[in-house]
């Protein structure tokens, strides 16, 4: 698997599983009719933030992450970084995400960022969970009915912390 970072045109490579993420509506705090280009807008970031694929041997974009500051940079919380990732779920179960927490992990420790934090982890993801768990992040709190699922309704929002 090659890890790069993300050009305007793989956005046709994301754009499929990424709509389907979206849409499902179980995992991200998007719209679930979010448009093509806010969508791009929201997920291929600017630098001095990162956006970056996972492609497997074929060639074919298989996941990204993106990574930037938790906060505004420049302000007394720019310490802390954050990070959302998307793997293509028919390339699930793969190692995908776990390789791409690691290189955002990596990412933000040469970035020399104090720790990395994730805002709002879908309790009821818990893949996701135990990945960041096995990768060392913690869950410092759960914001109650803080996510409105498409099966399950109200469920929590867990706040993810890994110190560097």
């Amino acid at each position: 698997m090659l890890m790069r970072e993300a050009t305007a045109g793989d956005w046709a490579g994301i754009r499929p599983f990424f709509r389907r993420i979206v849409e499902a509506g179980e995992t991200y705090p998007y719209p679930r009719d979010l448009g093509e280009e806010e969508g791009r807008s929201w997920w291929l970031l600017p630098a001095p933030d990162r956006t970056v694929v996972a492609e497997d041997d074929d060639g074919r974009v298989v996941g990204t992450a993106k990574m930037n500051a938790n906060m505004p940079r420049g302000g007394n919380a720019a310490h802390m970084a954050s990070a959302s990732f998307m793997v293509d779920p028919d390339h699930s179960g793969r190692g995908i995400g776990r390789a791409l927490c690691e290189h955002v992990i990596a990412w933000a420790r040469e970035s020399g960022f104090h720790a990395i934090q994730f805002n709002a982890v879908v309790e009821t993801n818990t893949h996701a969970v135990r990945l960041y768990e096995s990768l060392g992040f913690r869950i410092v709190g759960t914001v109650p009915e803080g996510f409105r699922h498409p099966a399950h309704g109200l469920v929590g929002v867990h706040v993810m912390h890994l110190p560097l």
